[in-house]
Formats: C-alpha cells, sequence, structure tokens
C-alpha cells in the first residue's frame, strides 16, 4: 500500500474562454457527521467535478477538536458544473436486483 496526500480540492477546476478560472458556485450545505460529508464529496470526486469546501461558523475548529465540523460544510463547485452536481447529489440510489 502507498500513503500519499489527498490531492487539492481545486486541482482541475476548469477555466473559462480567458483562460481565468470558472467562478465557484454555491452547491450545498451539507450537516450530519463525517460519514454525509465524505459520501458528497466522494461522489462529486468519483464523477470529476471539482470541489472546494468551507467550514462555516469556526468549523474547522470544531473539526479539529471533534473531527468533524459539528455546523456542517459548504461545497461550492464550478457555475459550469452545477446542475450536474446538483443532479448528482440528489439522485436516488438503486440497487442492482442480481
Amino acid at each position: 500500500m502507498k500513503w500519499k496526500f489527498k490531492k487539492p480540492d481545486n486541482l482541475n477546476w476548469p477555466k473559462d474562454e480567458n483562460g481565468e478560472p470558472v467562478p465557484p458556485a454555491y452547491l450545498k450545505h451539507i450537516f450530519g457527521g463525517p460519514l454525509d460529508l465524505e459520501v458528497a464529496l466522494n461522489l462529486l470526486d468519483a464523477y470529476g467535478i471539482p470541489y472546494v469546501s468551507e467550514y462555516p461558523n469556526n468549523g474547522a475548529f470544531g473539526k479539529l477538536i471533534m473531527g468533524h465540523p459539528p455546523s456542517g460544510m459548504e461545497i461550492f463547485v464550478p457555475e459550469t458544473m452545477l446542475e450536474d452536481a446538483q443532479n448528482i447529489l440528489s439522485a436516488e440510489i438503486v440497487e442492482d436486483e442480481d
């Protein structure tokens, strides 16, 4: 097994026709435990949607002390990918019947 650091959130952030980064758009505020946060971020990663996350209301301090932010996390995605990201996070999970 090879250890590595997690890649930066905005590594694949798209650029506009002028070569400037596309502005971020507010996607969602996620409350809950660490599993809720990780599932949402991993879904975005799986579909190749870059994101920037922010912990509001001193959430970074809560993450340091408790291991997860008690006030949740806000997620921002490129405005050109906002609709795709909304569809991914709001989709129902359907299990295969195989």
